[in-house]
């Protein structure tokens, strides 16, 4: 087993962006899709009270209604923002509900947990649906999808993970746009844990909707999602929703009416967001967000490779947001207790979600840069010293399962 010499570079090496500082009050970096490490100014953010019903805090509201809208780039013009309140989960159901009619039906590109958790949502609204499921990893392709909408004339949207978080792949959401959309049906995206940091430009990407959430690539903390969708498709929405609280048009609708949210608001959560967005603005928005953490997941990737580990994906399929390395096959390699070393070391790390072969993930997003993961490489490092294991390589069958994906 080689093992890297040195795990840092000099300041003078490291690429251009904001200060990232350590975490102050000393709590381990989450490597994790999120809830992630954020700065101290977007914590801070949340120590000041707001009125609901305050100008001040419907002034907050519409920027971060305007800024998200920003990130769209070219073609925002036809969309809006409807931030909502609880967990990223929350607003997907939101999304689904409201989007897709009662007399709808779906399909579901699934290549793990969050497309899977998609068609659990679609069962229990009630919404016909049927899935495509890849697995645990290989990715849905647009010719997959144009050959069940030829022979399935009912389907009226196409339900895509845009980042599959369960082994970090990036979904191909421009082609299935494309087969989507010359089949004259429509498209709806979870980029939970993409969006802010790799480009979903309607110019370049057609859609009708997207959710993502708070404590994600914005890196600001958890309480609400927002659903990023048409005008004409909110309009269309009216009536459809399952439910109160969740009813998308009735959200937008009543914000863009009193400038308030219906129910009450997250207010120290949307504080930090608006923080939050703030920096990612100052770092170069989508386009320099996405390049810190491609640098994250290259130097660390790189580090974990040099120590024998083997990534889950090739490296076309690899993700800025989060990686998946097979366990090593040695069997004095125990999960917990690695986890637990690490833990120790300043790194909270992943747990692995497929089923076939044993697997943990390290996030790359946050507030982290590359001499972060390579203090990451160099515990790792530590804990194979600590367990006994001399040899990180995994299992062959783990390694006959990537060649599937290959294939």
């Amino acid at each position: 087993m080689v093992f890297v010499k040195t795990l840092f570079w000099s300041p003078v090496m490291t690429p251009s962006h904001p200060k990232i500082e350590q975490p102050r009050l000393g709590e381990p970096y989450l490597l994790t899709p999120g809830p992630l490490t954020t700065s101290y100014a977007v914590k801070e953010a949340m120590l000041k009270d707001w009125g609901s019903w305050d100008d001040d805090f419907r002034a907050m509201t519409r920027e971060l209604r305007s800024s998200l809208l920003g990130l769209l780039g070219d073609g925002a013009d036809a969309f809006d923002c409807v931030p909502m309140q609880g967990s990223g989960s929350f607003s997907v159901e939101a999304m689904l509900a409201s989007f897709i009619p009662p007399e709808g039906k779906a399909l579901v590109l699934a290549n793990g947990a969050y497309g899977q958790r998609s068609a659990q949502t679609l069962q229990y609204l009630g919404r016909d649906h049927i899935v495509l499921d890849k697995g645990d990893y290989l990715p849905p392709r647009g010719d997959e999808v144009a050959r069940i909408l030829a022979d399935d004339p009912a389907i009226t949207h196409v339900v895509a993970i845009h980042c599959e978080t369960s082994s970090g792949i990036l979904n191909p959401v421009e082609e299935i746009s494309e087969a989507t959309y010359a089949a004259g049906r429509k498209l709806l995206i979870d980029s939970m844990s993409a969006f802010g940091a790799i480009e979903l430009r309607p110019s370049d990407i057609r859609y009708e909707a997207m959710v993502s959430s708070a404590n994600k690539c914005i890196e600001g903390v958890p309480g609400f999602g927002f659903i990023v969708a048409r005008k004409n498709e909110l309009e269309a929405a009216k009536g459809n929703s399952h439910s109160l609280s969740l009813d998308v048009h009735a959200q937008w609708a009543h914000m863009n009416k009193t400038g308030q949210w219906r129910f009450t608001p997250p207010t120290h959560v949307v504080a930090a967001f608006i923080e939050a967005l703030r920096a990612h603005a100052a770092e170069g928005g989508v386009a320099g967000r996405g390049a810190r953490y491609t640098r994250n997941r290259d130097v660390m990737v790189a580090g974990m490779r040099e120590l024998g580990f083997e990534t889950l994906l090739d490296n076309r399929w690899l993700s800025p947001i989060i990686v998946t390395f097979f366990c090593p096959a040695d069997e004095k390699f125990v999960f917990d207790r690695f986890y637990n070393l690490m833990k120790d070391k300043g790194f909270i790390i992943y747990p692995g979600k497929l089923t076939v072969v044993d697997s943990f993930r390290v996030g790359c997003i946050g507030q982290m840069d590359e001499v972060v993961m390579r203090n990451v490489v160099r515990a790792a490092k530590e804990s194979l010293e600590e367990m006994g294991v001399t040899n990180a390589a995994p299992p062959l069958r783990a390694l006959e399962e990537r060649a599937k994906l290959a294939a």
